[in-house]
């Protein structure tokens, strides 16, 4: 480091030149003028002069001077190795600032709504993670409307909802969309299909969480069997994800659920895709404009980068073969 701390202190008085305390220090572990000098490439009468200076602004001798070199005095060593001590937390904190405009620390606080078995979110996730491991990463699961009111509150630097909403005073962006799946027992006769059509699941009895994912392929279902004119039977159940399956399993209906579930397998349940792109669901994220946490920032970058490429890429290709 090098320059002055400021030209003056407040009150008048001249500042501490860290050129000179630098030099001072140096002097101290070479204990001699000359061999600081060459050390630094300047003349030994500059040094001498920068030295003398800082004993004038301190009101102490830091040295005391004979033909063989020099002496650190009792108050010198003192001085001295406060204001070591003082340049080592500075150069610190200049570190830690840096650290933190790279993102290379700091803090990114996340609102999800379900899942991350697999999928988009959980690749960005892991990708930043691995770019960014000193930041501390927190992950919120919940409802959409509870992690936009976070958001507004700035206790959340980015939520991930579900659909497209339009957000007072909030930036949003649809970043990905998740093929819908359809969850069946083992030895049901649409197993043997590798995608399944809208109409032909007009005759099942589907079961679905209260999730707001749940009441969102429920809406979605009935919307879409209704264009067709068909009126599907649809059981909502106050359970979670886990035992919606189990009970797909025991054979009380079929139900519905997105790609980035469907990487959790279940015992007697198979999984497959809805054809048509009117299987698909979209996915946000939701985040306030002044927010300048640059481990958010790096983070909704990548985010936005990768959702450029997400729909054609081998991973997701893989992940929707793997369960037909």
């Amino acid at each position: 480091m090098s320059g002055k701390v400021s030209p003056a202190n407040p009150d008048g008085s001249q500042a501490l030149d860290l050129i000179s305390i630098t030099q001072a220090l140096l002097i101290a572990e070479c204990l001699s003028f000359r061999r600081a000098a060459r050390m630094l490439g300047v003349r030994q009468s500059a040094v001498s002069r920068r030295v003398r200076a800082l004993e004038d602004l301190v009101g102490v001798s830091l040295f005391e001077r004979h033909h063989g070199g020099v002496r650190v005095t009792a108050a010198g060593a003192r001085f001295l190795d406060q204001v070591r001590d003082a340049l080592l937390q500075l150069d610190t904190a200049v570190k830690t600032a840096s650290a933190a405009g790279r993102a290379a620390v700091g803090r990114l606080n996340i609102g999800i709504l379900s899942s991350m078995g697999a999928g988009f979110l959980r690749e960005v996730i892991r990708i930043y993670r691995g770019r960014q491991p000193e930041v501390a990463m927190q992950v919120l699961e919940g409802a959409s409307n509870e992690q936009i009111a976070l958001v507004r509150k700035s206790r959340l630097d980015v939520a991930f909802v579900l659909g497209t909403p339009d957000v007072p005073n909030c930036d949003t962006a649809q970043l990905w969309t998740e093929h819908m799946f359809v969850a069946l027992p083992l030895g049901h006769a649409l197993c043997e299909s590798e995608d399944i059509p809208w109409e032909a699941l007009r005759d099942e009895h589907f079961i679905v969480c209260q999730t707001e994912k749940g009441r969102a392929m429920h809406d979605h279902l009935i919307t879409r069997l209704a264009q067709m004119g068909y009126n599907p039977t649809v059981q909502r159940l106050d359970v979670g994800r886990e035992t919606l399956m189990h009970l797909v399993a025991l054979g009380l209906g079929v139900s519905l659920t997105s790609e980035a579930m469907v990487a959790t397998q279940f015992p007697e349940v198979t999984f497959r895709p809805i054809a048509g792109d009117t299987s698909k669901i979209p996915f946000s994220a939701v985040w306030l404009p002044t927010n300048d946490n640059p481990a958010f920032r790096r983070f909704l970058s990548l985010a936005r980068s990768l959702a450029k490429k997400w729909g054609a890429t081998p991973e997701r290709d893989s992940l929707t073969r793997s369960h037909r």
